[in-house]
């Protein structure tokens, strides 16, 4: 895994063998970031990073200058990867916040530019977590909800659908109220 821009471009991030989680592929995180560099200035953005994982969309936001970055991660090994990680790289702006995703959202009050999930592909709620932070109001004016998923789950005929981005069996859905992205 690596990180594909910003200031810390080209840098190899290692989680090791043992590691459950399955990162973004670098095609997909590269596409993606593509995308949010159109629509966003990623200087200036608040962002929620969830189920966070190895890490790998929060250090990309981070060596991008993001200004806040909140990472919810419940597993202890993969928290302490991603705290180690992120004050190796000296990633200040990067808030980890160990919890349960779920029970996160519903104590959540700050609004957030982007929110970014990446649960674990075989977990039941998926589908709901959409409807669950448009409800809560987590998103500012103009903001993006992007829920990685696998390919099996189709969102095309929920209301707040605003993008589809397939790369092999990474899928990306973006919901909001913004225009397709």
């Amino acid at each position: 895994m690596r990180i594909i821009s910003g200031s810390h471009r080209g840098r190899m991030i290692h989680p090791g063998k043992e590691f459950t989680a399955r990162p973004t592929t670098d095609t997909a995180k590269e596409s993606l970031f593509n995308i949010l560099a159109n629509s966003f200035d990623i200087e200036e953005v608040d962002v929620l990073d969830l189920f966070a994982g190895t890490g790998s969309i929060s250090y990309e936001f981070a060596s991008r200058g993001c200004k806040l970055i909140e990472a919810v991660e419940i597993n202890y090994k993969h928290a302490t990867f991603i705290h180690k990680t992120k004050t190796e790289l000296k990633f200040d702006q990067l808030r980890l916040v160990r919890t349960n995703a779920f029970q996160y959202l519903k104590t959540c009050y700050r609004k957030f530019d982007i929110i970014f999930a990446d649960p674990p592909y075989d977990m039941d709620e998926i589908e709901t977590l959409p409807d669950i932070i448009i409800s809560k109001g987590l998103l500012k004016d103009g903001g993006v909800f992007i829920l990685e998923h696998p390919k099996n789950l189709n969102f095309s005929k929920h209301a707040n659908l605003s993008d589809h981005r397939a790369y092999g069996s990474v899928n990306f859905s973006f919901f909001g109220e913004r225009k397709k992205l």
